[in-house]
Order: C-alpha cells, then structure tokens, then sequence
C-alpha cells in the first residue's frame, strides 16, 4: 500500500463548542498521530481492489463505515491491531490498539488549529479549497499551504469524518465531519464549524483522514466517551419544534 504519511502531535489541549447546545468544554488530549493528508483515491484503491481516476486527490463519497473499514484493512496491511469490531453496523472501538482510526472530534479539531485560535489557520485562499476557487471536484491533496502541524487540506477540499456522534438527542447515529469542502463558502471551512451524517452516507465533498494512538482505560479517550454519548442522547419530555424523532 501506497505509505500513509503520519504526523506526530503533542499532548495538549482544546475547547470544542457546541451551538446548539450553546455549550462548550475544554478537552485534555495526550499525544497523537494524525495524517498529514487525507486518505487519496490512491491509498482507497489500493486497499478495495479498484482503480484510482485521480491517484493524489483525497478519497471522496465514501461513507463513515467504509472510511472505518478501510482503517481495519490498513492496520491488518501494516500489522498492527485494527481497531474497530463490529456486530453488523455497531461499531466498538477498542482504545488501547495501535492501528489506524478516525480522529475524535477533538483530535481533529486540536490538529487542524496548530496554535491558531481563529477560524482559519491562515488566508483562507492560501490553506483551503472553497468554493471561492471555482473547482468543481476535489483537488490534489498538498496543493495549498499546510498549517503549523505541517498538515495539509485540514480545511477546505473534502469534509473530513471522525469518529463521534454528531447530536445523538436529534439525530441518533449520525457521525460528525469537520472541516469544509471545495463547494462551501468561507463561512462552513472554519476549525469549529460541525456537520455530519448518517454513516452509510456518502456525498461528493466527504472523505476521511485517518489517525493513530492507543490510550489506557475502555470506552473513553481524547475527548470522546460512551457514556457521555448515552447521556446527550437522552432527552426528556415533547421534542423541540422541527425535531425529527429518532428511530
């Protein structure tokens, strides 16, 4: 398989927020790994068996649980413990394996910032396909400046998947996507703006870059819990106006 570059990340911290909750929290994150560019077209291929059109752009319309899969299959590629299981579509992440991951939300965001505490991490037009560019599809990856971190197309170009749940009160399995794509305007390729989907979704701006690190404890790592989700999931009494009800 085609090497996936990986950067090395601090231990650090960082405060993700929460608009609909209006709430934000400050999150304590041990040292990670993280790639330095999304997973390419070239890298998808190699590992499904099929041929890449556009070798270097990054890998777009895949679902959360092929971009899950795929990291399963690198890991057992490279040798090392996957660290997903799976029990038809529930996925368990085991947080002490050394394979390949999607980020945590918090991961990402950490990364994508490098030290900035704006919206971008530099002149939008020079770190980030928008649409300002005028591109209709994504575009090679490391065509436009990194950050700090020395990662590129953290914002702009595709949306990225990570591994939380977006709003499980509203709605249930959806998994977030950080970052903004070549389509979107300044306004959505921001460090904090938050989209998601359901994780069979698949559009045309959304791909995935894939992390490592394995973490003592189970069930709880880098900003992410299991029952921390179990509890934004429960809500009590009628739902909000507009709400659709989960299934």
């Amino acid at each position: 398989m085609t090497e996936i570059d990986m950067a090395r990340i601090a231990a650090g911290s960082v405060t993700l927020h929460d608009a609909r909750r209006k709430v934000q929290r400050r999150v304590e994150l041990e040292s990670f790994e993280i790639g330095v560019f999304p997973v390419t077209e070239e890298q998808l291929a190699e590992i499904i068996g099929e041929n890449a059109r556009y070798p270097r752009r990054p890998a777009a319309d895949v679902s959360w649980l092929r971009a899950i899969r795929f990291c399963n299959a690198a890991s057992e590629w490279e040798g090392f413990d996957p660290a997903y299981t799976f029990d038809g579509e529930d996925v368990t992440w085991h947080i002490d394996s050394d394979g390949y991951r999607l980020p945590t939300e918090a991961e990402w965001e950490y990364a994508c910032r490098a030290g900035s505490t704006g919206p971008h991490y530099g002149p939008l037009a020079e770190v980030a396909w928008t649409s300002a560019d005028g591109v209709t599809a994504p575009q090679d990856v490391g065509a436009k400046l990194p950050n700090l971190h020395g990662l590129f197309d953290t914002l702009g170009n595709v949306w990225e998947w990570c591994w939380d749940l977006l709003d499980p009160a509203r709605y249930d399995s959806y998994r977030v996507f950080r970052g903004g794509g070549f389509a979107d305007d300044a306004w959505s390729v921001r460090a904090s703006t938050r989209r998601g989907g359901a994780p069979r979704m698949h559009h045309d701006d959304v791909g995935f870059r894939v992390a490592r690190g394995g973490f003592d404890g189970m069930d709880a790592a880098q900003g992410w819990s299991a029952v921390a989700d179990q509890q934004r999931a429960d809500t009590d009494g009628p739902l909000p106006l507009g709400w659709t009800p989960r299934r």
